[in-house]
Formats: C-alpha cells, structure tokens, sequence
C-alpha cells in the first residue's frame, strides 16, 4: 500500500464541538475566577503605566526609555486602511471561527485557520498603513536590512560576526543584528539573493511565516492527543493579540519558526508511535528548525523546555533524540563556518550593557515586562491560565494533557527569561515564541463564552493598533 500523504497526518479531530470535560464546566465560582484574574491583569497594566508615566518626568531621576510603558510605543490615536478590514475580519472569526473549526475536516480547519491569520496580521499593520505599519518596519537604521547591502560574502560575515558585536567601534553591527545571533541576519540576507529585495519582501516574509504559529500550536496539541481541544485553541490562535507584533517584527518570524519546529517534533513522536516512515524526516526537520531558532534568538534557547515538555508528551524519545542530533548539527555548521554561539551569547550581553539596558531599572521592568507581555497574550489566555495553572496545582494529569503542561512549561520559560534581566522592554515581541505556547490553554475556557473571549482578544487588538504606534 502506497504511503498516505504526509499533509494529511495531522490528527484528525472530530468534525463536531467537542463537549468540555466535566472538570472544566462553568459554574459561578469559576467565572468569577476568571474575570478577577483578568482584572489582577488589568491592575498589573495600569500599575506598569502609571510608574512609568512618573518614571518618564524630567524630575524623575529613573530613565525607562519607553514613551508608553509598559509597551514600546507612542500614544498615537489613529485609523488606517486597514481599519475596517480588521474589525471585518475580526467579527468573521468570533461569528462563525468556532463553529468552522468544530465542523469542518482538520486540515481544511487549518488551512482556514492560516488564511485567516494572514488576514488579521496583515490587516492590523496597515491600520498604520503601508510604509509606517508594513514596508518600512524592517528598513530603520536598527533593523537588519540596513546591513544586508554591506554583506557581499556570507562567510566572511559570519566569520567576523562577534568580532563586531560590541559597541563604539568603526563597524559595530546596528542594534538588532548585534543583539542577535547571525542567522537572524542570514534569513535577510538569503531573502535579498533570491532577488525579493527591500522592506516589503522581507514584511511578506515575517507575515507568512508567523501566521504558522496558527497552525504549529493548534496541531501540536491535536497530535499529542487532544484532538477535541485543538479544535478549541485555533481560533484563538487566529485572534491572538500578539498579531500585533507578528506583522511586522522579525520576533513574528522567530515564533513561527519554532513553533512548527516543536509541531514537526510531535508529529514525529506521533509517527514513531504508529510505526510510520515520516517520523525520522520529521523528527529531523524539526531538530533543524529548533537549532536554527537559537540562531536567531539568544534567547529561543530556553524553548528547549517547551521541546522536553512535547517528548514527554509524545512519549517516542526516538524522535527527540533525532531533534537533539539536528539541532547540534546545525550547531556544528555554524562553529565550522566561524561563529561559536557562546562567544556570541558574551559578548551580546556585554552589547546590551552598553545601551539603554544599563539605565533601564531592573527593579521596574522585572514586574513591567510581565505587564507588556500580558497585553500581547490578551484577556482570554489570562483567564485560561488562570483555569491551567489552578488544575495543575490540584494534581490534574500534568503530564499527560498537551493543554495543561504547554502552557505551565510556556509560563515556566517566560518566568526565566524575566528574571533574567536580559529584556527590559520591549517583551510584548521577544517573548512572543513563548506567549503563544500558552494559547493551548484556551480549550480549557467553557464553551457558552468562548465568542465572548474571542471579541475580548479582538478588542485588545484592535484598542492598542489604533491607540498607540507600535515600534521595535
């Protein structure tokens, strides 16, 4: 018999909304849960703002660097051209994403799902409209492709890659190339060869890559076996409020990389379980995008937790053990082409000292950065993890339900990357390859308010793309 087509391996939930799980119907009690976590949420932002607006006096003697904390931006009311698309877009996804993907076949159900992600990202940038909201995001003097035309050989870039790191000398890389290790810079670079030259390219690129994230996070959780709650958690994948920052921040691209990374990982451990021949090139597929993902970020280091959490789920450490060879390999390529991640791991830290992180209070943003990435994760993942990490505590089958342990592994990773110190801002973007992997948690929301979650991330959305000018 011929070998069925690898699309199509995705677990196939049932093509009906699944009923929640006994454990998780609404009663009173629990609904107000829900709502004073998001309220605690609320005050946590408001806090972050009214700080730092007394941060930002001239009086102050506290220097946060940020206009409107806790996010990087500028209070700019405005509407745009894509205003109206978005909200169009929005209402769709409430009025009828949930009912479509409970009925619809899986990868139909998927493939909506992306289309959909599309829509809203690139919707939301052009509320900010063409060249300020899409085209010229990239294209600023502390974007990557300011350097891309003074990069004529590839290896003699990366051999001299750390050399440049730091600032205050002739040839200091800008601000994000020199905060990130080189393949960040490569994805650009390699884009420009292919002759898809300047900001709009390389904005298309971002887009359709970080709308996987719609996909890569739904199927994760459908085949590590909640095929019933991964019907739950695509439309809130699409509506997320981290769109905000997919389109267009190269953080977009870094979360839609990885994340299907650790979608391929489960789908390999899936294979290997079923005794089917994709899951060695699967596993090694995935292996290749978790080790270039630490090529782009420093810190997508620390999603080898949520990598450990997908092969315990998955329960086939075959297919972690060909990730782990891959990813090394990708490793190897690097040092055998001249750049060793750990000098450049040093000497970015040293770089960020030498900037605005030296002045920025760790004391604020220790708390604030929480403030910011809570705003990109949105009302409803508040109130799901709320329902999580309260299930968790109470001895539920942590280690068994993709729902459950996602989501605490994602809040884990996002605790140590805080506590760190090593993003005082700006973590409504960098930390979103980890935010999203709290989406799962979704599917634990009751299901007759679920439209009511949905509207509240579409208005988060849509209140901070028209409020403010978001930058990175």
């Amino acid at each position: 018999m011929s070998e069925p087509n690898p699309a199509a391996r995705l677990a196939e939930p049932p093509a009906r909304e699944p009923e929640p799980p006994a454990p998780d119907r609404p009663g009173r009690r629990a609904h107000r849960a829900d709502l004073l976590a998001v309220a605690a949420a609320a005050v946590l932002v408001a806090a972050a703002a009214a700080v730092g607006a007394y941060y930002n006096r001239p009086d102050s003697g506290v220097i946060i660097f940020v206009s409107s904390p806790p996010l990087f931006a500028d209070w700019l009311p405005h509407v745009g051209p894509g205003s109206v698309f978005a909200v169009l877009v929005a209402v769709a996804v409430v009025l009828h994403g949930p009912t479509l993907a409970a009925r619809l076949p899986w990868r139909r159900a998927l493939a909506l799902g992306y289309l959909a992600s599309l829509a809203w990202i690139f919707s939301l940038a052009m509320v900010d409209g063409w060249t300020r909201g899409f085209a010229g995001r990239l294209t600023i003097p502390q974007e990557y492709l300011h350097e891309v035309p003074g990069i004529t050989d590839i290896p003699g870039m990366l051999r001299e890659f750390s050399s440049r790191i730091l600032d205050f000398q002739p040839n200091s890389w800008t601000t994000h190339v020199s905060g990130h290790p080189p393949g960040a810079t490569l994805v650009f670079v390699w884009l420009d060869r292919l002759g898809l030259h300047g900001g709009a390219w390389a904005a298309t690129a971002v887009v359709l890559v970080g709308s996987l994230v719609a996909v890569a996070v739904p199927a994760t959780v459908a085949l590590l076996g909640r095929a019933d709650a991964a019907r739950v958690v695509l439309p809130f994948a699409v509506l997320t409020p981290g769109a905000v920052w997919i389109g267009v921040s190269a953080d977009g691209l870094f979360a839609g990389t990885t994340a299907t990374g650790l979608a391929l990982l489960a789908l390999s451990a899936k294979g290997f379980a079923r005794g089917r021949r994709y899951a060695v090139p699967a596993g090694l597929a995935a292996g290749l995008l978790l080790g270039f993902g630490i090529f782009l970020s420093y810190g997508l280091v620390l999603l080898g937790l949520l990598a450990l959490a997908v092969a315990v789920l998955g329960r086939q450490w075959r297919a972690a053990a060909l990730a782990v060879a891959a990813a090394l390999a990708v490793v190897g390529v690097f040092a055998w082409a001249g750049f060793w991640w750990l000098d450049g791991y040093h000497l970015v830290v040293e770089r960020y000292y030498q900037g605005v992180a030296m002045v920025r209070p760790y004391s604020y943003w220790v708390w604030a950065d929480l403030a910011a990435v809570t705003v990109a994760l949105g009302p409803a993942v508040v109130a799901a993890a709320r329902r999580g990490v309260t299930g968790a505590v109470k001895g539920r089958a942590l280690l068994a339900d993709p729902v459950l342990l996602l989501g605490v592994a994602a809040l884990v990773t996002i605790v140590f990357a805080d506590v760190s110190g090593l993003s005082k801002a700006e973590t409504e973007r960098i930390w979103l390859p980890f935010g999203v992997w709290l989406l799962p948690m979704t599917a634990l929301l009751p299901r007759p308010g679920r439209r009511w979650w949905l509207a509240a991330q579409a208005v988060t959305a849509l209140a901070v793309n028209h409020l403010l000018l978001t930058g990175w």
